[in-house]
């Protein structure tokens, strides 16, 4: 199903940049606009340069993000010519008298685009558990609740970036942002990640069946088809005319072939079901759990039985493995040493 897999809803939007300059007599166009306002946005604490910095990813203030990016798409990329058979070519050019070098139609877009990528939990309320199907309406329900979340937790550099984009003018509320990424949504069939433990069962098609299922008719056709060549008028104890009989065998194939990728297709846009800790707050607490009990074996090598006994106690006593609401890792930050730098 397009936008959910794994639990996660993978969102994708395009708002339309204004074409016209912004700002009253500002002589910045409005693409330029937004590009200097993504460029002031500070990046997550990734590297020791951002770690410096002291201050966080706006979009680290929720815990619904596993991965955002937004950027401006001036134009799609033109690839080059679309290619032929060049034998194909050569006959077209004879017969047809088609110019091979005549100029292809280019595509190109309307208007510059500033597109916004997001990876987050089909959640609606944080800490609700991960679904594994979803309506298009609850699609629609948590996409919208989590419009309201950004709003919510980063309202003003919204503003700073959107406000250069066309519809924008009249948003000032949680409700009408979530209108809005409504109206720019499209739908995405490519997941961001992969979280897995253990590899879920995956969709198995029965090939076999299907494959029989469409030759089945077709062999009937053909058997019949080859016995009206060879001037076999009727089938030898049914009666039955070869010719009507290749013609409803041969519609019994398209029909069975139409049914069998259709029933592909959809069996291909089924969800995988999501993995047993891949939420954000138990990929964060997995990432905290993974550097602090790192210390602790290097902090007790040659510790005697009794010393590490009692301090492995306290040490589950004070991390809490199981709750995932903290101590933890925030978003945002490369380790929990990071934690400590943020602004």
């Amino acid at each position: 199903m397009p936008d959910l897999d794994s639990g996660h809803i993978f969102l994708t939007t395009l708002a339309p940049i204004k074409s016209s300059a912004s700002g009253g007599d500002s002589r910045t166009s409005s693409e330029q606009n937004v590009r200097i306002a993504l460029a002031k946005m500070p990046t997550a604490m990734q590297s020791p340069a951002t770690q410096r910095t002291g201050i966080n990813s706006p979009f680290a203030r929720n815990k619904r993000n596993h991965l955002a990016r937004m950027f401006v798409l001036s134009d799609v990329v033109y690839n080059g010519r679309v290619g032929g058979n060049a034998l194909l070519n050569i006959v077209k050019r004879l017969i047809l008298r088609d110019d091979s070098m005549a100029p292809q139609k280019v595509d190109r877009l309307n208007a510059s685009y500033l597109v916004f990528c997001a990876d987050i939990d089909a959640i609606t309320a944080d800490g609700a558990p991960l679904p594994t199907e979803l309506s298009a309406a609850q699609q629609t329900e948590v996409r919208r609740a989590y419009a309201k979340e950004l709003w919510s937790t980063m309202e003003l550099e919204l503003q700073d970036i959107y406000s250069n984009c066309g519809g924008f003018e009249n948003v000032d509320t949680a409700d009408q942002f979530a209108d809005y990424l409504e109206k720019c949504h499209v739908e995405t069939t490519m997941p961001f990640h992969d979280y897995y433990l253990e590899l879920p069962e995956f969709n198995d098609l029965p090939v076999l069946p299907l494959i029989g299922a469409v030759a089945a008719p077709a062999i009937v056709a053909l058997l019949a088809l080859i016995a009206r060549i060879l001037g076999c008028l009727t089938i030898p104890m049914l009666g039955w005319s070869t010719f009507w009989t290749f013609v409803v065998a041969l519609a019994l194939t398209f029909v069975a072939g139409f049914f069998a990728v259709r029933f592909a297709l959809k069996n291909g846009e089924k969800p995988l079901a999501p993995g047993k800790y891949d939420d954000l707050p138990s990929v964060l607490k997995a990432l905290y759990m993974q550097q602090t009990f790192a210390d602790f074996i290097v902090e007790h090598q040659g510790a005697s039985a009794q010393k590490l006994h009692d301090d492995f106690g306290a040490f589950l006593k004070a991390t809490k493995p199981s709750d995932r609401s903290g101590p933890t890792q925030e978003p945002g930050v490369i380790s929990v040493e990071a934690m400590d730098k943020t602004a």
